[in-house]
C-alpha cells in the first residue's frame, strides 16, 4: 500500500472514530485558517472576528497563524540572544508593546486580563531569552517553543475578543491535542493519538466556536515542537481532518490562487477552482498561497479546501477539490521557482549502463540536496538535475566523488554546474491527452527570445517544466500567461469601418466593457480601428473616449496586414474582427481571416450577397478554420432574422417563400410618404437622421434590398445571384451618372412621379410598400408593389422592417420578425449582440 493510501485509510478510520467528538452532535463543523497578513493588527482583528461572527457555521473551528512578521521576529530574537547581542532586549521590548497595544485597543477598558496574561507569557520569554544568551547557542527544544508562541498569542487575542462581543468561545492550544513526528519526508502526525486527545478536550469544551493555535504541536515525548514553515495552513489541514470537518477556509490577504504571480503578471486572474493535484504542482512550484503539505488530509478525505481574501469576503476565492474547472482551458495556471542551478553529468560512457541514473541519485541522497526537476534525453548521453541553488556546490562536490573514476578516464566527460536558473512550471489537469499544449509553450518562449534550458513533462501530462536562465525568468512569465491567456473569454476586438454604425458600436463597446469585465468575465479588448485611410493600435486595446481624435490624428497609414496581425496576436486566445464597412475588399479577406482561426462580424452585405465563389470560399474557411462568421446585422440590422431562418431550416422545416420588407429606410419613407410632404424632403430627411447609406441612390436603388435577399437565399441553400434578383429601384435614369452630391440636390426630379403613383394606390385603398420576394423555386424579385390596407406591411411602425416565412409548418400563418431594421444604434446594437454570442460561445457568463 503507498503511503498516500496507508494515510487515506488511517484517516477513515480515525475519522469513524472521532464521529462523536463535537457537542452539537451531528451537527456539521467548517474550519477556518488565519494566516498573519488577516492578523496584522487589531483592525484585522475585528475584521477576522465580523466574519467569524456573520457566518451561520453550526459548529465553527478556526485556526490562528501569529501577527504578521511575528514568527520572524521571535526566531531573530532566539539568534539575537544566542548571539549574546543585548539588542535582543530592544527587540522583546517592541514585540511586548505591539501585542499589548493590540490587546488595548481591541478590548479597551476590558483588556486587563488579558494584558495581565500577556505580559506573564512575555515575562517567560524574557526568561528563556536570557538563558539562551548564557548558552550561547539555541537550542533546539528552546528555538521550537519560542517561535511559536506568535500563535499561541493572537489566539488569546482573537477568543478574547470574541467573547467580548457576547459570543461563547473555547480556546485549544495544540499542545494539547497534537502528536507530530519528524521524518526524512516532513511532519508525520499520531492521528489517533491526537484524536484520542481531541475527544478529551471536547469533552470539557462543548462551545460551538473554537479558536485554535496553529504552527505548534508536541512530539511523543512530549516536547513542544513546530510543524515548520507553512504549519499554520498544515494546522488547519489537521484540525479540519481531527473535527471531521465539511470544508476548510484558508483566509489569506489574496483573492484565492491566481493564474501567476500578479507581481510579475499583473493580468493574473483568480482561479475559481482547482483540483488537489493541479494546486501541489502550482505550489511546488513557487505558488505561495498554500503548501503541499497542507492538501495531504484534505486529499485523503477529499476535503474541499477554499482559499480567500480577508480583506474582501464577499470574493469567493478558489476552490480545491478533488475536480477543478473543467470548462476553462488546459493550462490552469503558471508557477516560477527561482534561486535555483542546473547540475548536468555528461558522457558517451554513460550511454546503455544501467544504474547510471541511480548512482546519481544515491549520491545527492547522500549530500541531502532535494532534487527539483529531473530531464534525461533518450540517448542516455547527459542527465540534467535542477537543484536549489544553495545546494548547487555540494551537489557537485557529491557527484565528483561518485564518479571519479569515470570523469578520470573521460567516460564522463564533465559534470557542469548552471547557476542563476529559474523553473517555469504550466499546469493544468487538462492538459493530459490534449495536443499542442508543449508546442504552444514553447513557441510563445521562442517568440519572447528565451532559450529552454532543460524540459520535463511527467506521464499525468499535468505539468510542463522548463528551466531557463533567471535573467528571462519574468520575460518568459509574462510570455507564457499572455500565450495561454489564462483567461479565454478575453477577445482581441479590430473595427474597420468607423464610420455612422462603427462609430455607434464603439460608444456602445466603450460603456459596456467595465460591465462585461465584471458581471459576464469577458474581456473586450479593441486594439485596432481602421477606417479608409489610417489606423490606430493599441497593446493593451482600453477604449479611450477620444478614440476618434486619436484615429484621427494618428500618423499609421491603413494596412490590413499590419491590421490583421496586431488583431490576432499571438498571446491572447480569440480575435474576432468587426467590419463595420460596406467594402468589397473588406469582405475578400473574410476567408483568409476565418481559415486563421480570427473571427468575423459583419453588417457589410457585399461579402454574403458577392462572388457565389467566395461566399463558398467564406463558408469553407469557417469550417476549416475554426473562425466563427456571425452576419445577423447584414439582413435587419439588430432583428433576429437569418438565427429564426436557420432555425426553421436545421429543425428540418421546408422553406415556401420569404416575403419581406427589408429596408428600414425604404421603410421609413412610405411609412412617412402621404403626400403631405414631397418624396425628396422625406429623403434628405432621412438622410440627416442617419437612416440612409451616404449616398441614398444605394438605398432607393433596391440593390441592398436585394443583397439581404440574397443573403436570406443563400442562408436557405439557394445559390442565388445579385443578377438572378429582378430589381425594380426608384432612381431614375437621369440620376445615375452624378456624384453624391448632385444626386442629392437633385432628388426633387423623384416628386411627380411618386405623387402619381401614391394617388393611384390610393384610388384602389392600398399603400405603396417596398417588398423583397422569394419562392421555393429561387424566383426573387425586390421592387416598389401595392399592398391592400389591411396587409401587414401596411401596418408597421416608421423604420420597422418584417419578415414573413411562409414553411411547410407555417403555411396558413407565416412566421414574422418584425422590428426597427434601420438606423446606427439598432444596426450597432444587433452588431454587439453578435459580438456577445461569439463572447458566450467562447465560455462567458452571459
Amino acid at each position: 500500500m503507498s503511503p498516500f493510501a496507508k494515510l487515506s485509510a488511517t484517516l477513515a478510520a480515525t475519522r469513524q472514530n472521532i464521529a462523536g467528538l463535537n457537542a452539537t452532535g451531528s451537527q456539521p463543523v467548517t474550519a477556518h485558517k488565519f494566516g498573519g497578513s488577516s492578523l496584522a493588527d487589531a483592525d484585522c482583528f475585528r475584521r477576522v472576528a465580523g466574519i467569524l461572527l456573520e457566518r451561520d457555521d453550526a459548529t465553527q473551528v478556526t485556526v490562528v497563524s501569529a501577527m504578521q512578521g511575528v514568527t520572524n521576529a521571535l526566531i531573530a530574537l532566539a539568534q539575537t540572544a544566542a548571539a549574546k547581542d543585548p539588542a535582543w532586549q530592544a527587540q522583546w521590548s517592541t514585540l511586548r508593546e505591539r501585542h499589548l497595544e493590540t490587546a488595548r485597543d481591541l478590548l479597551g477598558d476590558k483588556s486587563g486580563a488579558l494584558r495581565v496574561w500577556l505580559e506573564a507569557r512575555l515575562a517567560d520569554l524574557a526568561d528563556t531569552l536570557k538563558a539562551l544568551a548564557v548558552l550561547g547557542i539555541p537550542a533546539r527544544e528552546a528555538l521550537d517553543s519560542i517561535q511559536g508562541l506568535g500563535e499561541v498569542w493572537s489566539a488569546h487575542l482573537l477568543r478574547a475578543y470574541i467573547e467580548s462581543l457576547g459570543h461563547d468561545c473555547a480556546l485549544l492550544d495544540a499542545r494539547e491535542v497534537l502528536i507530530v513526528s519528524h521524518g526524512e519526508l516532513g511532519v508525520a502526525v499520531d492521528w489517533q493519538a491526537s484524536a484520542e486527545r481531541l475527544a478529551d478536550w471536547r469533552a470539557s469544551h462543548p462551545q460551538r466556536r473554537v479558536v485554535i493555535t496553529g504552527f505548534v504541536a508536541r512530539d511523543g515525548e512530549g516536547r513542544a515542537t513546530t510543524l515548520g514553515r507553512n504549519g499554520s495552513d498544515f494546522s488547519g489541514a489537521i484540525f479540519a481532518a481531527l473535527f471531521d470537518a465539511c470544508e476548510l477556509h484558508i483566509w489569506t490577504d489574496v483573492d484565492g490562487v491566481l493564474s501567476a504571480d500578479p507581481r510579475l503578471v499583473p493580468e493574473a486572474v483568480s482561479l475559481n477552482a482547482l483540483s488537489y493535484e493541479e494546486a501541489c504542482e502550482l505550489a511546488y512550484f513557487g505558488a505561495k498561497v498554500i503548501h503541499p503539505q497542507t492538501m495531504l488530509p484534505a486529499m485523503a478525505l477529499g476535503l474541499p479546501i477554499h482559499i480567500r481574501n480577508s480583506f474582501k469576503p464577499s470574493h469567493p476565492g478558489t476552490c480545491i477539490a478533488t475536480v477543478g474547472d473543467a470548462a476553462n482551458g488546459p493550462v490552469r495556471g503558471l508557477s516560477l521557482a527561482d534561486q535555483l542551478a542546473i547540475v548536468n553529468v555528461e558522457g558517451a560512457g554513460m550511454i546503455g549502463v544501467p544504474g547510471t541514473a541511480e548512482r546519481v541519485f544515491a549520491a545527492l541522497r547522500e549530500a541531502k540536496v532535494s532534487v527539483v526537476m529531473i530531464s534525461q534525453g533518450s540517448s542516455e548521453h547527459s542527465i540534467c538535475v535542477v537543484v536549489r541553488a544553495a545546494d548547487c556546490a555540494r551537489a557537485e562536490l557529491a557527484l565528483d566523488a561518485a564518479f571519479s573514476r569515470e570523469l578520470s578516464q573521460g567516460q564522463i566527460q564533465a559534470i557542469a554546474v548552471t547557476r542563476d536558473i529559474s523553473v517555469l512550471a504550466a499546469v493544468g489537469d487538462r492538459m493530459a491527452g490534449m495536443p499542442g499544449v508543449a508546442a504552444r509553450l514553447f513557441a510563445t518562449l521562442g517568440r519572447a527570445q528565451v532559450n529552454i534550458r532543460a524540459i520535463a513533462q511527467g506521464a499525468s501530462e499535468r505539468n510542463i517544466s522548463v528551466a531557463l536562465a533567471s535573467a528571462d525568468a519574468a520575460r518568459a512569465l509574462r510570455a507564457a500567461h499572455a500565450g495561454f491567456w489564462l483567461s479565454p473569454q478575453t477577445l482581441s476586438v479590430g473595427v474597420i469601418g468607423p464610420g455612422n454604425v462603427g462609430r455607434a458600436l464603439l460608444d456602445q463597446l466603450r460603456e459596456a466593457i467595465p460591465r462585461l469585465r465584471r458581471e459576464a468575465n469577458l474581456d473586450l479588448r479593441v486594439r485596432a480601428i481602421a477606417s479608409s485611410s489610417r489606423m490606430l493600435t493599441s497593446e493593451r486595446g482600453d477604449l479611450s473616449a477620444d478614440w476618434s481624435a486619436q484615429l484621427a490624428s494618428s500618423d499609421q497609414p491603413s494596412d490590413f496586414e499590419h491590421f490583421t496581425r496586431h488583431v490576432h496576436a499571438a498571446h491572447l486566445p480569440h480575435a474576432v474582427i468587426i467590419d463595420c464597412s460596406a467594402s468589397d475588399e473588406v469582405a475578400s479577406h473574410y476567408p483568409a481571416w476565418l481559415a486563421a482561426g480570427i473571427h468575423v462580424i459583419t453588417p457589410n452585405k457585399q461579402a454574403g450577397s458577392g462572388p457565389l465563389a467566395r461566399w463558398q470560399a467564406i463558408r469553407d474557411a469557417r469550417a476549416g478554420g475554426g473562425g466563427r462568421f456571425r452576419y445577423e446585422a447584414t439582413v435587419g440590422a439588430g432583428l433576429p432574422v437569418i438565427s429564426t431562418l436557420r432555425d426553421l431550416i436545421d429543425t428540418g422545416d421546408e422553406l415556401i417563400a420569404i416575403e419581406g420588407i427589408l429596408s428600414g429606410t425604404l421603410a421609413w419613407l412610405f411609412n412617412r410618404y402621404d403626400g403631405t410632404a414631397a418624396f425628396s424632403a422625406l429623403v434628405r430627411e432621412a438622410l440627416a437622421l442617419g437612416y440612409t447609406e451616404p449616398d441614398p441612390r444605394d438605398d432607393l436603388s433596391g440593390l441592398d434590398v436585394a443583397r439581404k435577399l440574397v443573403i436570406l437565399a443563400r442562408e436557405a441553400g439557394q445559390p442565388l445571384q445579385l443578377a438572378d434578383v429582378d430589381v425594380r429601384g426608384l432612381v431614375p435614369a437621369e440620376l445615375l451618372d452624378l456624384d453624391k452630391d448632385q444626386a442629392i440636390a437633385a432628388l426633387d426630379t423623384l416628386d411627380a412621379a411618386m405623387a402619381e403613383t401614391l394617388q393611384a394606390a390610393r384610388s384602389r385603398q392600398c399603400v405603396l410598400r417596398y417588398v423583397a420576394r422569394l419562392d421555393k423555386q429561387g424566383h426573387a424579385s425586390v421592387g416598389l408593389v401595392e399592398l391592400p390596407e389591411t396587409h401587414a406591411f401596411a401596418t408597421l411602425r416608421l423604420t420597422d422592417n418584417s419578415v414573413q416565412f411562409t414553411t411547410k409548418r407555417y403555411a396558413n400563418n407565416p412566421l414574422i420578425v418584425q422590428g426597427p431594421g434601420a438606423g446606427r444604434e439598432v444596426t450597432a446594437a444587433g452588431i454587439f449582440a453578435d459580438l456577445l454570442r461569439l463572447g458566450a460561445a467562447l465560455g462567458a457568463r452571459l
